[in-house]
């Protein structure tokens, strides 16, 4: 790729024909100050001298001496059978920007949702660089996604494309693909739904902020459990939510500690809860519907990793139990596959369809059609559930290596947590702290302190341990066992 020079020189006032000077010396001063006074980017290919001379109806071997004497003088480099590109040392590292703020003049005021959006922003506990994939929770083997599988589908479909398919498509989804999501939760989780209440999204995340958006107003009372998902906390606290915290004991959510009726939603966890892993009990979930029937409320049931967490033994999922349409059920791709797919779905009661649609409408529009098309293409040739029956059984010898590698400082508190462990250091060392110490080793491990909402919080670790083949995890449970 090469930039249109001529718009930057004309717009940088660098360029002007009608000179005295000579054409080839006066393009070379042009371009030379574009250059150093970093107009353009480094490492940017130039354009061949056929194009450029084209470009500023000037001849081609002026072009050409211009960009010798950039070459000999190494603002430029010539690179056999590509061209010219720019050197980068050769640009002002102190150059002045051509835009400065100005103190004279003021800018438009930053929303109160930005403002809230920046103050409750989730702070990143890693870099997510590709070298510290180890032990991040929440990640499938991501080595072994058949790629050629979905490399074979996704050729195929842009083989037999048609310009129909580069069109707009309905916020809620393409109906082929929400059928068979439909079809996949009643084998899966034993959901009998409507594929029509179903809206695909880019993932738990995505899904919440239709949610949010659609149903929450300032100061408007969410339960959550406590420990709970830090972004979606963050999230609700941004669109002003009055978030109340809600203790887990070895039943699930207790919901007859809150005794404040203005509550408009609960988010729950219940087959795994996330980070603890407890199941909630059968009891408890007949206890959440009741009440959100009676307090008039609804309740989000994220079933994020329930074909991990619950393989052997599935549990009636709420909505499954739900007879007066209070549960808004909410599943994801981005675990069963992988996070960069951004794909999931949620099943939203019949009243709240149109409002979520016209959020989802006005903001992201849509997801790209052809990863519809292509993960409907995969669900149907039966990869999805060959995949899922892979994952669960890599997933299972990797977990029995992690705990056997980790004996010697770490001491598992569950193992029962779908894709990641709670642990807790034998050693004193604080869980922030032995996040930062393993982080500068390219390992991950989540401090569970900042899963708590107050002030009360227990300490521990919060790794994954299936996202990386054998080698990997013997040779990071080593700097493990080496640095706690």
């Amino acid at each position: 790729m090469h930039y249109n020079i001529k718009n930057i020189l004309s717009s940088g006032n660098c360029w002007n024909s009608d000179t005295s000077t000579p054409i080839y010396q006066n393009l070379y001063n042009a371009l030379k100050k574009v250059i150093t006074e970093k107009m353009i980017p480094a490492d940017i290919k130039l354009p061949p001298s056929r194009i450029l001379s084209k470009d500023l109806k000037i001849s081609r071997s002026s072009v050409i001496k211009a960009y010798e004497l950039l070459s000999l003088e190494n603002y430029i480099v010539s690179r056999q059978g590509s061209g010219y590109y720019i050197v980068p040392d050769k640009r002002q590292t102190n150059a002045s920007p051509k835009k400065i703020q100005s103190n004279i003049y003021g800018f438009p005021a930053i929303s109160k949702r930005a403002k809230s959006f920046q103050k409750n922003q989730y702070l990143s506990t890693d870099n997510f660089s590709k070298k510290n994939i180890a032990f991040r929770p929440g990640l499938p083997p991501l080595d072994i996604f058949p790629i050629k599988k979905w490399k074979n589908i996704t050729n195929n479909y842009w083989a037999h494309s048609k310009p129909t398919y580069l069109s707009y498509a309905p916020p809620e989804g393409l109906d082929i693909l929400r059928i068979r999501i439909a079809n996949y939760l009643k084998i899966y989780r034993n959901i009998d739904c409507n594929y029509q209440q179903i809206i695909i999204t880019s993932g738990s995340l995505h899904s919440l902020y239709l949610i949010g958006n659609a149903l929450i107003n300032k100061g408007d009372g969410i339960v959550m459990e406590n420990p709970t998902f830090p972004r979606a906390y963050n999230l609700f606290k941004s669109l002003k939510a009055r978030v109340v915290a809600c203790d887990i004991d070895r039943y699930g959510m207790d919901i007859s500690r809150i005794k404040n009726p203005h509550i408009k939603l609960l988010y729950t966890t219940p087959s795994n809860q996330y980070p603890l892993g407890v199941k909630m009990s059968f009891e408890r979930r007949l206890e959440i519907l009741e009440w959100t029937a009676r307090n008039n409320a609804l309740v989000v049931e994220d079933d994020y990793d329930h074909e991990f967490s619950n393989w052997k033994n599935p549990v009636p999922s709420l909505f499954s139990l739900d007879k007066h349409s209070r549960v808004i059920y909410q599943g994801t791709f981005n675990k069963l596959l992988h996070p960069s797919l951004r794909l999931g779905y949620m099943i939203v009661p019949e009243y709240l369809k149109e409002p979520v649609k016209a959020v989802y409408e006005q903001s992201t529009r849509f997801i790209p059609s052809s990863t519809q098309e292509i993960l409907s293409r995969f669900i149907e040739k039966d990869y999805l559930n060959k995949h899922l029956r892979e994952v669960v059984k890599i997933a299972q010898e990797r977990k029995q290596l992690f705990l056997d590698s980790t004996k010697e400082s770490l001491a598992i508190e569950t193992t029962d947590t779908g894709l990641h462990l709670i642990a807790k250091i034998k050693h004193s060392i604080k869980d922030t702290d032995a996040f930062k110490i393993l982080l500068s080793k390219n390992v991950v491990a989540y401090p569970l302190s900042n899963y708590y909402i107050g002030k009360e919080k227990k300490e521990g670790l919060v790794m994954g341990y299936s996202s990386v083949n054998s080698k990997v995890i013997k040779e990071k449970t080593g700097l493990i066992n080496d640095l706690l």
